[in-house]
């Protein structure tokens, strides 16, 4: 099983491009980034199936970029650095990453531990744990039990979600749930008002915010979502 698009984030030009071109064989989109800024200023930084991070990064190093995706995304994640030391290890494992690999690599070890943290990656989403809209209380519900306090332009917004029930919420929906005009002015209150919701739920859990942002079109919330 391997993720049909794939994020490589590695400035050794020369190990990038063979690695991607090993890749590209077996049928994965793989798009190579040489920097954490290149990827983060993407159209849809996280949208990938699956992340190959190198730790030793210009800018963002490897580790601060895979804590911000964490945040963002359930795929899988695999570190590898030419760092033998064990803290490279264990920073990487305590900030979400799913494997670690030593430098030097050869493609076929990594497409075997590719696909290795694939196939848990698609059993625990697969296994996601219920969010749940608590109308009365105005309240999305986190699957640890956290409770966020939802303003009613929140709880519109969960509302489209709850109806799309795990499809793309096209941003003209939005608008028209939020009685917002067709204009450049209301994309940027539509996604205003995403964000704020996004950090709202941060801020209330540690866990996996499961709303994503869907390049041109709208948004997605990867997770099962109920009425309580």
């Amino acid at each position: 099983m391997v993720p049909s698009t794939l994020a490589l984030v590695e400035d050794d030009v020369e190990f990038a491009e063979q690695i991607a071109r090993h890749l590209r064989e077996y049928g994965i989109q793989v798009s190579v980034f040489d920097d954490s800024d290149a990827l983060l200023t993407d159209r849809a930084p996280y949208d990938f199936g699956f992340y190959v991070i190198d730790l030793a990064l210009p800018g963002i190093d490897g580790v601060d970029l895979i804590r911000v995706l964490r945040r963002r995304t359930e795929a899988g994640i695999l570190a590898v650095s030419a760092r033998l030391a064990p803290e490279a290890f264990d920073a990487a494992m305590q900030v979400g990453a799913d494997m670690y690999l030593a430098k030097p690599i050869r493609g076929d070890q990594l497409l075997l531990a590719i696909k290795a943290v694939q196939r848990r990656a698609v059993a625990a989403l697969q296994c996601s744990s219920v969010w749940r809209i608590d109308r009365r209380a105005g309240q999305l519900i986190a699957p640890d039990g956290a409770r966020v306090d939802l303003s009613a332009t929140d709880l519109a917004v969960m509302e489209c979600f709850l109806e799309a029930q795990g499809r793309t919420v096209e941003r003209e929906q939005l608008r028209q749930r939020l009685g917002l005009s067709p204009n450049s002015d209301s994309d940027n209150a539509l996604h205003a008002t995403i964000y704020r919701l996004r950090r709202r739920i941060e801020r209330a859990t540690p866990a996996l915010v499961p709303l994503q942002t869907r390049s041109r079109r709208g948004y997605v919330f990867r997770a099962q979502i109920v009425a309580a």
